[in-house]
């Protein structure tokens, strides 16, 4: 059975200081997810609460809607609220406009939707930062209390190894704006309407291939996606990451984050640190691909 989350708790005590600083009763909050940010529904506002020293990133994430939605593509607005931006105890907690009825994008809609972001010029009103894929994953390891010490000093080994392979990638020939989470569930299709970029924390400057790794993904190695869906997102994004020979670094790179995110749940609940240990084996090659993973 899996214990009350504090990082949970915690995140619902300072949503509710950051109602009151933004005039928004929040005494219907619900969570709607937790994962690198804390998100609830309030009303027909969601309040997005971020790690501790993030104020930065909530920031210039509220740049990006505006500037993507003056550039013509739609993207999750933000909220028209007081203060759609509030830091308690250096948490950000930043609000924004609820879309209601919508389902999850298709391949193809994602892929058109990345097409069109990656032929964006960077913005000049503000600079976005470069995308940091081992962005705080080798101090979550080392810090992930459930953890065998075998298993810790394996990931270490890992994370280091990838990273000495990417260090020594050739440098894209043009830096495009991408996503950095790029899959279906952030494209979301309201009844009727056109398809909304939302979730916009890691929009960054890098190689386009990250924002196509995670379908590729799906694809190559998790058997999540079938033949023809997936050449339905080559043919609507116009290239095919899989063919690039930095596809299966990149491959191993997003998996190794999938592994560390369930590290990072895994100290309130026990089907999360089952996770962890089927997702080491399958890092470990110990389990033939197509891999299965639950979510979480």
């Amino acid at each position: 059975m899996s214990r009350p989350d504090p990082i949970e708790e915690s995140s619902l005590a300072i949503l509710e200081k950051a109602a009151a600083i933004s005039g928004i009763d929040p005494t219907r909050a619900e969570l709607v997810r937790a994962g690198s940010n804390t998100i609830y529904r309030v009303g027909d506002i969601i309040g997005r609460v971020g790690k501790t020293g993030t104020t930065d990133t909530a920031v210039r994430e509220l740049r990006i809607s505006q500037w993507l939605n003056a550039s013509g593509l739609p993207t999750v607005h933000v909220a028209d609220v007081a203060n759609p931006l509030a830091v308690v105890d250096d948490r950000p907690i930043t609000w924004w406009q609820r879309i209601p009825d919508h389902r999850a994008a298709t391949t193809t809609e994602l892929a058109t939707a990345l097409r069109q972001l990656h032929a964006l010029a960077p913005p000049t009103t503000f600079v976005l930062t470069e995308h940091e894929p081992f962005a705080g994953l080798r101090r979550a390891i080392t810090s992930a209390g459930r953890l065998a010490a075998e298993d810790r000093a394996w990931l270490l080994d890992h994370h280091d190894a990838l990273w000495k392979q990417y260090s020594q990638l050739e440098p894209p020939a043009r830096k495009t704006v991408i996503h950095g989470d790029a899959w279906q569930g952030n494209l979301v299709v309201p009844v009727g309407g056109r398809p909304i970029l939302v979730d916009l924390d890691r929009v960054s400057l890098s190689r386009p291939g990250w924002d196509l790794i995670q379908v590729a993904a799906d694809h190559t190695d998790f058997d999540r996606l079938s033949e023809a869906d997936y050449l339905a997102f080559v043919d609507a994004y116009g290239a095919d990451v899989t063919t690039d020979p930095a596809f299966r670094l990149l491959a191993d790179i997003q998996e190794l984050r999938w592994t560390v995110f369930a590290l990072s749940r895994s100290e309130a609940s026990e089907s999360a640190a089952d996770e962890v240990r089927h997702r080491l084996a399958c890092l470990r090659c110990e389990i033939d691909r197509p891999w299965r993973w639950n979510a979480l």
